[in-house]
């Protein structure tokens, strides 16, 4: 029985200044600074192209900035390879050796590693019982499910105990039920090792499950960095409201400003909420579906477009004058008709005010 425990040795990660570009004028990741803490899991977020994955193939080494400097710890590594850097990475696609036992592939690392055969066999037996796989290291990866092929993938890179340890959009290829149930197990381990990660997807859901901090990248640039709860409450723009969860974008119009405090209206309804810092005129309110209420005595005149019932909730889209939005409602067994005209208002808590700006 393999005695060998794997350990954590978490690094900070920073980023100062670092730009790449490929070609002549093709900008990949454009002049960001960034501190990820040791011991964080930090997801890289935000649409394809924007410059997520570039970013994290130049922490391990895989992409050469092309300027600025990359600290892991206090060592700077902007210009080493991939292989003087103590850092480990799960691809998306797994890259498991079909012809090599479970265990051969975890072990495949630490053959180059400078350890016996002996420590290297209970160092993978050890990597396998911590991903729930143990028992298993005899079968190919062509015997495993797909969750199963993930989990080799991950001890593969934990037996290495690296500084930090890198995630490609590891989950992509899983069926819903199942990201589910390995993003909680890649939690999990990340918090009782106290590893370093940085997470890479473009699926906003799994980034608020998983993450202590979030860094939203757009255009080669960071849009926003912050913890799930502070991006999905206080977005800074109309891009990280519209791309974290689902908001609803209303224009609006401030009317008032006193003490921080704007009152707005919509089509004659008034709403309070805080000002952050805009003055009155023109503004976007951006709202979450679930703090739109329906059917009160006063609110924005709305009619019911769509009604759509999903098992646990309603889903109502509603048409007015300030165009479309999008609703749920808890209330399944009253569900409102469809073409019923209904007066819509804002929750106390929720709604925020943001730059009249794309």
């Amino acid at each position: 029985m393999a005695t060998t425990t794997i350990k954590g040795k978490a690094a900070p990660v920073s980023f100062r200044n670092v730009s790449k570009v490929f070609g002549k004028d093709v900008v990949a990741v454009d002049d960001i600074s960034l501190e990820i803490q040791a011991g964080k899991l930090v997801t890289l977020l935000g649409p394809s192209g924007c410059g997520k994955t570039t970013t994290l193939r130049m922490i391990a080494g895989l992409e050469m900035a092309s300027s600025g400097r990359i600290l892991i710890g206090d060592k700077d590594v902007t210009k080493l390879p991939a292989t003087d850097r103590d850092v480990s990475m799960v691809f998306q696609s797994y890259a498991l050796f079909p012809h090599m036992s479970v265990l051969e592939n975890v072990s495949y690392g630490l053959g180059f590693s400078g350890f016996s055969k002996s420590e290297t066999r209970d160092r993978a037996l050890a990597g396998l019982d911590l991903v729930g796989l143990k028992g298993l290291d005899n079968r190919l990866p062509s015997e495993l499910s797909g969750g199963q092929q993930q989990r080799v993938a991950v001890a593969r890179a934990l037996v290495l105990e690296p500084q930090v340890l890198l995630f490609d959009e590891p989950l992509s290829n899983l069926d819903a039920k199942l990201r589910r149930q390995v993003r909680e197990d890649i939690r999990g381990i990340q918090q009782d090792l106290g590893l370093t990660v940085v997470y890479v997807t473009h699926d906003q859901e799994e980034a608020l499950a998983v993450s202590d901090e979030i860094v939203v990248m757009r255009n080669a640039g960071i849009a926003q960095i912050g913890t799930p709860r502070a991006l999905y409450d206080e977005p800074n723009g109309v891009f990280v409201a519209d791309f974290i969860g689902e908001a609803n974008l209303l224009k609006c119009r401030i009317v008032k400003v006193d003490a921080e405090i704007a009152t707005i209206d919509i089509d004659g309804y008034q709403h309070r909420l805080a000002a952050r810092g805009l003055s009155e005129g023109p503004a976007t309110l951006a709202i979450r579906p679930s703090r739109l209420i329906i059917g009160q005595d006063t609110g924005v005149d709305a009619v019911v477009a769509k009604a759509t019932y999903v098992g646990v909730r309603m889903e109502y889209t509603l048409e007015g004058a300030f165009g479309q939005v999008f609703a749920v409602q808890d209330d399944v067994d009253d569900p409102l008709p469809v073409g019923s005209s209904v007066k819509m208002s804002f929750a106390s808590r929720g709604p925020v005010l943001l730059s009249d700006q794309p």
